[in-house]
């Protein structure tokens, strides 16, 4: 996921007028946004998922979706700490019954960028069609290749009509993320053409483990090679940290986790990330500039191998600070 720099001097000052009132009004100044504060959220807005595929530790098949007033509660506590950026992610978003009126919300309160991640099975031309209109602007799918496996279905043959009807009739930005590491390699290079013949935006995942890190074979990083040609400047993502992964097995960054970058899971828990969710949890309700200036300035242990390229994005803009002092 690419994010944009801030370049404006009052994000989400626009939407003030739209909270609703007795709601906290409390909220990070310009400075200590510009300082500590989140460009991008990842937030859950249900656990389960209508798919279950291999690779996956971040799904259920029973969880409830999150009432939609204590989404808006977290909503209105992002909106408070300023954050930039906020994507719904899961288990699968579209499975929530109100998806449609969470997005127009996350609008009507400011958020520069609105997003979301799925596996695109539950997408229709309606379900399209209210996106464009809630004022969603970027959604994400990852494909994990061409032909369904006993890993995954989550592959273009299933999923071409879906991506054509996108291509036709979304006004927001549609990423297609041709998935390394699930599939025969070489499909990811179908993927990727297929993907820019039908108008959309190709990107390029390696799987890593549950624990974030890299296991690829000799194909796949052949295959890695031959898209990251295809995509050009488009296959650099935070200073190419996957080719030091790749060369050396490690790729140190300072980690701005849990203040750039914050994770909220269905328990509105603030993690470092998907897969660190045992090392560190925050309320979200009580998360303070405090706990941003401190996950700021904290030495994560798992930055070396790390392969969250969102993490990594987020905590590019300030690479050159300190982590101490």
């Amino acid at each position: 996921m690419t994010l944009p720099l801030p370049v404006v001097p009052d994000p989400l000052g626009a939407a003030e007028a739209s909270i609703r009132p007795g709601a906290p009004s409390a909220r990070l100044t310009v400075a200590e946004w510009l300082r500590f504060g989140p460009f991008l959220a990842q937030m859950v807005v249900t656990r389960r998922c209508n798919l279950s595929c291999g690779y996956c530790n971040e799904y259920d098949d029973h969880s409830p979706p999150i009432p939609f007033e204590t989404l808006d509660r977290r909503l209105l506590k992002l909106h408070q700490l300023r954050t930039w950026v906020v994507c719904l992610t899961g288990g699968e978003p579209t499975v929530h019954p109100e998806l449609v009126r969470i997005v127009a919300r996350m609008r009507e309160l400011g958020f520069r960028r609105r997003q979301i991640i799925t596996n695109g099975y539950l997408l229709t031309p309606k379900l399209i069609d209210a996106l464009n209109d809630a004022g969603l602007t970027d959604l994400q799918i990852s494909v994990d290749g061409v032909e369904r496996n006993a890993t995954t279905v989550k592959v273009l043959d299933r999923l071409r009509g879906k991506l054509v009807e996108l291509g036709r009739r979304a006004r927001f930005q549609v990423v297609v993320s041709a998935v390394i590491g699930s599939a025969p390699p070489q499909e990811a290079l179908e993927v990727v053409r297929f993907t820019r013949a039908n108008g959309l935006t190709p990107r390029i995942i390696l799987l890593h483990d549950g624990s974030g890190r890299l296991n690829l074979s000799t194909d796949e990083l052949a295959a890695y090679r031959e898209v990251k040609r295809l995509l050009g400047h488009a296959g650099r993502e935070a200073a190419d940290y996957r080719e030091d992964l790749i060369a050396r097995g490690r790729a140190p960054f300072r980690c701005r986790a849990g203040s750039r970058y914050l994770y909220v899971d269905e328990f509105g828990k603030v993690a470092w990330c998907s897969q660190t969710r045992a090392y560190f949890a925050r309320d979200l309700e009580t998360y303070s500039l405090d706990d941003l200036r401190q996950q700021f300035h904290t030495s994560k242990p798992c930055n070396e191998g790390c392969t969250v390229g969102c993490v990594r994005t987020a905590s590019a803009y300030d690479g050159w600070r300190s982590q101490v002092g």
